[in-house]
């Protein structure tokens, strides 16, 4: 890309919210891709992947601001300040948010600030994990046949903030037909499962988890709402993993060889009480 045309994506002064996708660098917007290349100060999430940070310039200044659960993390009030001090130098910030701005990434609370001081600001969408984990397993959220929608729910809400009825939501789900799509759920994952079931959302329902969606890194397990904690410990699958929750995963499981028997040892086990 030339100067002039990478000056022309961007404003001095202003700020950039972008959604970097779920990890896979050819997932990526043309427009983030030139937003990346075009910033001055690029403040990167901790779920960015490295190939894409590569993508910026050597002279752009790179900033890992990462929020993970349960390690030690850039405060958001920081994060916002930093935004807020370099576009006023003159900067041309992205914010390269893992998956989308808008799903899960505090883009909005960010959006508000950086108005609120008087700062230019635009979003730039990009695949979120829980899309990317379903079509990784060749996984329709809206199959027709199997859903009438597709809920995307955190199992980490704001700290002191509203808690999820995850049992209400079982049971809209199940007389509704939705699909449910968790993210940050690993550390809650009993409480799920126990909340769902006592909503009358059945032990069959297929599950899918899936961790670093899209990445070489990506693994994933198929299995049922009854068994969801137990096969997350015993696969040693851990954050970041997305759970895809409903009818629509039998299309995963009818892919894999071997899931018909698995399936049938599992309807054994609770047919003899095992």
């Amino acid at each position: 890309m030339t100067s002039r045309r990478a000056n022309s994506l961007t404003s001095p002064g202003r700020c950039y919210l972008v959604g970097a996708g779920p990890g896979d660098p050819e997932l990526l917007t043309i427009k983030a891709f030139k937003l990346i290349q075009s910033a001055t100060l690029l403040l990167v999430d901790d779920l960015v992947s490295a190939d894409i940070v590569k993508l910026a310039s050597p002279k752009t200044r790179v900033i890992a601001v990462g929020k993970r659960g349960g390690r030690e993390s850039t405060s958001q009030e920081f994060i916002e300040k930093l935004m807020i001090m370099a576009a006023r130098q003159g900067e041309v910030v992205v914010r390269l948010k893992g998956g989308d701005p808008f799903i899960f990434g505090r883009g909005g609370e960010e959006v508000e600030h950086l108005r609120a001081a008087g700062v230019q600001v635009e979003v730039v969408n990009g695949i979120t994990a829980g899309l990317a984990a379903a079509t990784s397993l060749g996984v329709s959220l809206t199959h027709r046949d199997h859903a009438h929608g597709v809920v995307f729910v955190t199992g980490h809400p704001k700290p002191g903030g509203v808690q999820n009825d995850w049992r209400q939501l079982g049971q809209t789900a199940h007389v509704v037909g939705l699909t449910l799509v968790v993210y940050m759920g690993v550390s809650s994952v009993p409480h799920i499962q126990a909340e769902l079931l006592a909503g009358g959302l059945p032990a069959s329902t297929p599950v899918a988890l899936v961790q670093s969606a899209s990445l070489p890194t990506q693994q994933q397990v198929i299995t049922q709402l009854g068994e969801m904690s137990t096969a997350l410990v015993s696969s040693g699958l851990g954050s970041p993993c997305v759970f895809v929750i409903g009818q629509v995963v039998k299309q995963a499981a009818a892919s894999q060889a071997g899931f018909g028997a698995w399936l049938g040892e599992m309807e054994l086990r609770r047919a003899v009480g095992v």
